[in-house]
């Protein structure tokens, strides 16, 4: 298979390693230049829940519609409560009643009050309501004991929203609370953010399917399960192919079979990623297309490439789960959210620790550190866990976190305040 020279200034077609590594800024920046957010589309309210707003939501009616007890008691005029008290109630006669769905239907006059429960519409005549526990009844007559002012125990029409408010911004990821809010507008359907449907192409000679039993000198597939979570985590599609055999003709036919498929807006190849004899990823991606990016000054996910086919961003992930769970953290997460119309930045909760050993790194290259959060001398403390191990995915299971060490840093102290950023889900 030939490599376009002109096409990959970056690829060394003799196999000797990355000719240079791109920093991990760089490749972000190139990400966020060559990835665009879908378009939008409709889709039911019903289904809205983490999907992202393509337009502003402007209330066009007031919640509630109308004016509604706040109480159980009688809807009355409230100036003729004045004075009323204990020993000196006024009395009503009661005329009917008021409730949930069901509104009394006549206007109430002088000396007259209505049932009402809480919920229910406030008759016409009526300005305020006295609670049920201060008064007394016997039939139809109504002792009120306590003086109300105008308006008092009454919701008014629209105090939750006024028309003509905007109340959620475009590029919003709806919660739970939201849909009720646009269920409470009568709002069917909404304007949304596609998802983006993401090819996942696994790769390797020694694979078995996911969670099959391993034999000998094969191993299952860790990495499609973790990245079909995540990529669905960030409001992504997973598609998933493999596991392929490392046999470059086939490879390079999947591969612009999928570059070409336009239901795909993103492929990420895992595993053939490196400068090894089988590492046929860049290859492929060189000659089909633009390997923009091929080796990063990150460890443990150095073998990262990213490039183009056409206008479809392709990411070649390492193998190794370790690797390829960094890869996906620092470059698949922001191709998946700026696609689906999410902040770019990592989702994952943080929080500013101390740090409870010495971690050393290099300058130049950006470090990926697995952490745990244990009690320690000044209380909760982050501890490191190995810096390398990049086929030892259970050490990320056993971590609470990572830190990242800047690549302008060799490490940093014992006691250092920094952000830990936390694996708990979002």
């Amino acid at each position: 298979m030939s490599i376009p020279s002109d096409k990959s200034p970056i690829y060394d077609p003799r196999g000797k390693g990355f000719r240079c590594r791109s920093t991990v800024a760089n490749l972000q920046a190139l990400i966020m230049n060559h990835v665009a957010q879908m378009s939008s589309e409709n889709c039911d309210t019903r289904d809205g829940f983490r999907r992202v707003l393509a337009q502003s939501i402007i209330s066009e009616k007031p919640i509630p519609p109308f004016d509604r007890a706040a109480m159980d008691g009688f809807a009355l005029k409230a100036n003729e409560t004045f004075g009323s008290d204990y020993y000196t109630p006024t009395i009503f006669t009661m005329i009917g009643q008021s409730r949930p769905g069901l509104a009394f239907s006549g206007i109430v006059k002088t000396g007259e009050a209505v049932a009402i429960a809480t919920g229910a519409p406030i008759p016409d005549g009526t300005d305020a309501v006295v609670p049920v526990e201060f008064t007394e009844i016997n039939d139809d007559q109504i002792k009120v004991r306590e003086s109300v002012t105008p308006g008092r125990h009454i919701g008014k029409t629209g105090e939750d929203v006024m028309p003509g408010i905007q109340l959620m911004n475009e590029g919003r990821v709806l919660r739970p609370q939201d849909l009720g809010l646009l269920s409470g507008l009568g709002l069917s359907q909404i304007s949304v953010i596609k998802k983006p449907k993401i090819a996942i192409l696994i790769t390797g000679n020694e694979i078995l399917p996911a969670f099959e039993s391993g034999s000998e000198h094969k191993i299952a597939d860790m990495n499609s399960p973790m990245l079909i979570s995540l990529v669905e985590r960030d409001g992504g599609v997973p598609f998933f192919i493999g596991p392929v055999w490392d046999i470059p003709e086939i490879l390079a036919s999947m591969i612009s079979e999928l570059a070409n498929d336009p239901k795909i807006d993103a492929i990420f190849i895992n595993g053939g990623s490196s400068t090894g004899p089988e590492d046929y990823a860049p290859s492929i991606l060189a000659s089909q297309g633009q390997l923009l990016v091929h080796g990063v000054a990150l460890r443990p996910a150095s073998p990262t490439g990213f490039g183009l086919i056409g206008s479809t961003p392709v990411l070649l992930l390492p193998g190794n789960p370790v690797s390829c769970l960094c890869a996906y953290d620092f470059f698949g997460c922001r191709i998946v959210r700026q696609l689906s119309g999410r902040n770019p930045e990592w989702p994952y909760p943080k929080k500013q620790m101390q740090l409870a050993q010495k971690v050393s790194s290099v300058l130049g290259r950006m470090d990926y550190v697995r952490v745990q959060i244990r009690n320690g001398p000044n209380g909760e403390m982050v501890y490191p866990l190995a810096v390398g191990g990049a086929s030892i995915l259970s050490g990320t299971t056993r971590a609470d976190g990572f830190i990242v060490v800047p690549d302008d840093l060799e490490g940093y102290p014992e006691g250092t305040e920094l952000t830990v950023w936390c694996y708990d889900i979002p």
